[in-house]
């Protein structure tokens, strides 16, 4: 055995000639780094100094098999020349266990993730897991960078370009079944012990074992990739990946420029592209702020830190008034995690659309059987009846935004309950400590604001009134982590965060239309920093009618003047143009494509010359990015939010914020606090007082700190 703290070792099998090298680094996971690298290396020596070796087994001591790059390392560096030279040496490694002249096979009993599955694609062959848990692929450009390890080089000769590109550009994890499929792995196995002598047996049967990029006449699957067919794929791909990113994700467009450069090469000098952009995208900015927040911050918001923790906090049967989409979608989510559901309605005809959409909903699951989802369905009841709602454990209130209705609500309901029930409001914007007011236990009252459509949207806000106990919040963030949902902790006060911060993000669009801006420069402007929906569009899909709604009930909690954009907002719900799901909106449904309602120049109140279109798109996309960073940083100041990571996990999986930046607070980081406050103080003395930065911020600016420590 090799001595590297026994982290990595060789098992040997003299009657069959087959070493087993197993990673078992220290830690939970196998994780590539510095360390890894010098004890593969030296495993690998071991193994290949064997004498009657017939081939090799890589194979994991942990759970898993491999999780990918050490993110902690990958974070720090901004040393370019050195964090080149180690990539070079992983691809030399890698090389040499492919072309060692002895067959290897990846025992993948765990997930292979990233750099672990790159591990992989250098083996011959790879045996899965048929585990639903186990995970497969290259996610690395959700994280702001790509893979490192040659898969980006390896999968495309595997497979052929087009789903390797799917795969590397959208960054696919696959469950086994799917991989196999595909053709990312070779077989699969029902337990541990088998897929051990499942690749015994490839060993013995396959001695010349090569990979396919290795042969004298290798042929990319699927075509050539610089034939007709190759070159649709790439144009076609390229196209579509603007369309989507609108170019301002460095790790996707990366992707397509290194599969099309590796095609044009040998497979050495193939890996050598693939290491400078690796490399590039990995000292860049881009990647550290994704890193921060969809590595460090997500982790955190998952693992609820410093938040308070109560032992036995779960919640039992759970009652859920409205059986609109959002409480039928709630009442679906909660009882696929094992919750019996109470759904009730006074309206027959709700409760009826209510059971149909859990009804759809289920019948979606295909990896469940007709007896899975029968039994699923049976956890959810509908009901005209307040008495069915006796003996739940929490009430999770979905119905209209009407503080007198959902007082008598919960009036009518607590009545029902038992002393240690929770009763929550998945309102967007109503104070909870004023709902609290109608509740005999406002100590058991807790905001639980969903976002729609709640089978697909993974965050949940929970606001805690001023009389919200720490136990009740305790059981709210277990019944959060039951369902899967990453959830914000967050302050009361109207509309919390993330629907302020929502809020100014649509009406800034309607706002800018109204001063004469071309509605379609609006739209790409915010496309052009990243936001995943534009603000027009993202406005009809939650109807103007209901954001004029909200606009009157806010004016009871915000002494804030009405702008010119809500105001042509409500023009237009008076003129019936009240959004998507009525055919009328910002945009034109009725024509074919659809396309931004030619009326609306006549709603402005303003005219704009357009000079120049590219300045006129940065311009205003930078207005949209400072009011929605303005309102975070005033959400920051008041303590509506209590960590600083919860502004850009809840700007981001709430409402679509540029995951390019970050988040909000990195976005200002990276523009530099004291431009922030000059951009605001230039719209507030154009625009008036809404744009005038918070004071916190202007001293920020002063002392010249920053939301998060540079690296």
């Amino acid at each position: 055995m090799n001595d590297q703290s026994k982290q990595f070792t060789v098992e040997f099998d003299g009657a069959s000639g087959v070493a087993t090298l197993r990673m078992r680094m220290d830690g939970r996971v196998n994780k590539v780094n510095p360390a890894f690298g010098e004890g593969f290396v030296a495993a690998l020596d071991e193994a290949l100094a064997l004498d009657g070796l017939t081939g090799i087994i890589v194979a994991s001591g942990h759970k898993d098999f491999c999780v990918g790059a050490d993110l902690d390392f990958v974070y720090r560096t901004r040393d370019a020349a050195g964090f080149i030279e180690q990539v070079g040496e992983l691809h030399a490694v890698l090389r040499r266990l492919e072309t060692c002249g002895k067959p290897v096979v990846a025992a993948l009993t765990g997930s292979a993730l990233g750099g672990g599955f790159e591990i992989a694609l250098a083996c011959h062959h790879r045996v899965a897991l048929a585990d639903p848990r186990v995970q497969l692929g290259l996610p690395e450009v959700n994280l702001g960078v790509i893979p490192g390890g040659g898969g980006t080089q390896r999968l495309p000769r595997l497979v052929g370009v087009q789903p390797a590109l799917e795969m590397l550009a959208q960054g696919q994890i696959v469950r086994p079944d799917k991989a196999l499929a595909k053709g990312f792995i070779h077989a699969t196995a029902p337990d541990a012990d088998t897929l051990m002598q499942m690749a015994r047996d490839w060993i013995g049967a396959n001695p010349k074992a090569t990979q396919p990029w290795d042969a004298p006449k290798f042929r990319y699957p699927g075509g050539h990739p610089h034939g007709a067919q190759g070159a649709q794929v790439f144009f076609g791909g390229a196209a579509m990946l603007t369309k989507k990113t609108a170019g301002v994700f460095d790790a996707p467009r990366a992707v397509m420029e290194v599969v099309y450069e590796g095609t044009l090469l040998d497979f050495e000098s193939a890996l050598q592209v693939e290491a400078r952009a690796f490399t590039a995208l990995v000292v860049g900015d881009q990647a550290k702020d994704m890193i921060r927040t969809f590595w460090y911050h997500k982790n955190a918001v998952d693992k609820q830190a410093d938040l308070p923790q109560i032992e036995d906090a779960r919640v039992g049967r759970i009652g859920i008034l409205g059986a609109g989409m959002m409480g039928a979608g709630i009442a679906v989510v909660s009882a696929r995690r094992g919750y019996d559901v109470v759904l009730r309605d006074i309206d027959q005809g709700a409760l009826d659309r209510g059971v149909a959409h859990v009804e759809k909903e289920i019948g979606k699951l295909r990896h469940l059987d007709a007896d899975a989802k029968g039994a699923l369905r049976a956890r959810i009841t509908g009901t005209l009846e307040a008495d069915a709602l006796k003996g739940c454990d929490l009430i999770i209130e979905a119905v209209f935004e009407n503080i007198d209705l959902k007082h008598r609500v919960i009036r009518e309901t607590e009545a029902l309950l038992g002393e240690d029930a929770i009763f929550a409001s998945n309102t967007s914007a109503l104070p909870i400590t004023d709902l609290a007011q109608a509740s005999i236990r406002p100590e058991n009252f807790v905001g639980l604001h969903f976002f729609s459509p709640v089978e697909k949207m993974p965050l949940l806000e929970i606001i805690a009134g001023e009389q919200t106990s720490e136990e009740t919040l305790a059981r709210a963030l277990n019944y959060a982590k039951a369902i899967k949902k990453t959830a914000i902790v967050v302050g009361d006060g109207y509309g919390f965060y993330t629907s302020r911060f929502f809020s100014a993000y649509i009406v800034e669009g309607a706002q800018l239309v109204a001063e004469g801006y071309p509605p379609v420069l609006v739209e790409r402007a915010a496309q052009a920093q990243g936001m995943v929906v534009p603000p027009l569009k993202v406005f009809d899909e939650v109807t103007l009618s209901l954001a004029a709604h909200a606009s009157e009930m806010a004016q009871r909690y915000v002494d804030t003047p009405e702008n010119d954009g809500m105001r042509l907002v409500k023009e237009m719900v008076a003129l019936g143009r009240t959004g998507k799901a009525d055919g009328a909106g910002f945009y034109d449904y009725s024509a074919k494509p659809r396309r931004l309602w030619d009326g609306l120049a006549g709603l402005a109140t303003g005219a704009v010359e357009i000079d120049d279109v590219h300045e006129a798109v940065e311009a205003l996309g930078q207005r949209l990015m400072l009011v929605q960073a303005l309102e975070a940083a005033r959400c920051m100041e008041n303590g509506v939010l209590r960590h600083a990571r919860d502004a850009e996990i809840g700007a981001i999986f709430g409402v679509g914020f540029a995951p390019n930046t970050g988040g909000p607070l990195a976005w200002m980081d990276r523009m530099g606090i004291p431009n922030v406050v000059a951009a605001l103080d230039a719209l507030a003395e154009q625009h008036g007082d809404r744009y005038a930065p918070p004071p916190s911020l202007r001293a920020m600016a002063e002392k010249g700190e920053t939301w998060f420590e540079p690296v």
